[in-house]
């Protein structure tokens, strides 16, 4: 209702948008993505709960060429090493072992074969990563060893939260630390003029025409999300959800504060 009412295409900051605002941050990170696409190895993306590091991702991998590489994503890892396992055994088109030796040995056979038959590199994105079991995170390395650690045949993308980067400086997990080739941190978008650059974007994309919100307005939505995408999206759709019944064309301060302390 309130699209058609502001006269959208898209929801704002939300998960269909189609242009992302890029400051320098997606910029970066494609370029990290597509060295580790080059030379594959580990890379580690962290960032605050909406920040867009998923979205992003959705968005670099979406381009990528499906005869060069195979991505599998992977969002559920509250669970054992072996599912992790066995959802890439899945990824990769195999069924299952039940063993873990087993299940390692066919896994490595299938990247072995798309690197060598079909010149097909995997692509692991592993979503939620701070949630992985600490002997996940021990084993990797030894499941990223081929040809007795002379190739490097899968990339590996750990995705989560910054407590994620700290982690993983442990003592236990030096031999994954060392592998990891490519850190990169998305940051909330706390400063005023970049946060005004980064609504007038998504406003924009959606096929916003018009002034939405006054400076001040602005000002509370930047205070209110603490500069997250994710939370500045759901307070802006919630504020034009509740100037529709009022046949408002912008958000005035005091809707949008209604809108703000609703969505807390």
């Amino acid at each position: 209702m309130y699209r058609q009412h502001f006269g959208l295409r898209c929801a704002p900051l939300d998960k269909d948008s189609i242009e992302l605002w890029d400051d320098g941050a997606i910029t970066h990170l494609r370029d990290r993505f597509q060295w580790l696409l080059d030379s594959p190895g580990v890379g580690l993306l962290t960032g605050e709960p909406g920040v867009g590091k998923t979205s992003t991702l959705r968005h670099i991998t979406s381009k990528l060429n499906p005869h060069r590489y195979q991505v599998i994503y992977t969002a559920e890892t509250d669970f054992g090493r072996v599912d992790l396992y066995r959802a890439l055994a899945r990824g990769l088109g195999l069924e299952p072992s039940y063993r873990r030796a087993d299940l390692w040995r066919d896994i490595k056979q299938r990247i072995v074969e798309l690197a060598q038959s079909r010149q097909i590199v995997p692509v692991w994105i592993i979503d939620e990563s701070q949630h992985l079991a600490a002997e996940f995170f021990r084993d990797l390395p030894s499941f990223l060893n081929f040809s007795q650690d002379a190739r490097d045949l899968i990339t590996v993308w750990l995705v989560g939260h910054p407590s994620l980067a700290s982690m993983l400086e442990r003592a236990q997990f030096n031999a994954l630390h060392s592998r990891i080739q490519v850190r990169v941190h998305f940051a909330p978008v706390l400063e005023r003029e970049r946060f005004s650059q980064l609504i007038a974007h998504a406003l924009n994309a959606a096929g916003c025409t018009h002034t939405l919100l006054s400076d001040s307005a602005l000002e509370q939505l930047r205070e209110a999300s603490r500069g997250v995408p994710r939370q500045a999206g759901r307070i802006l759709r919630n504020a034009m959800r509740l100037a529709v019944p009022k046949g408002l064309n912008h958000i005035p301060d005091e809707l949008l504060q209604r809108a703000i302390e609703e969505v807390r």
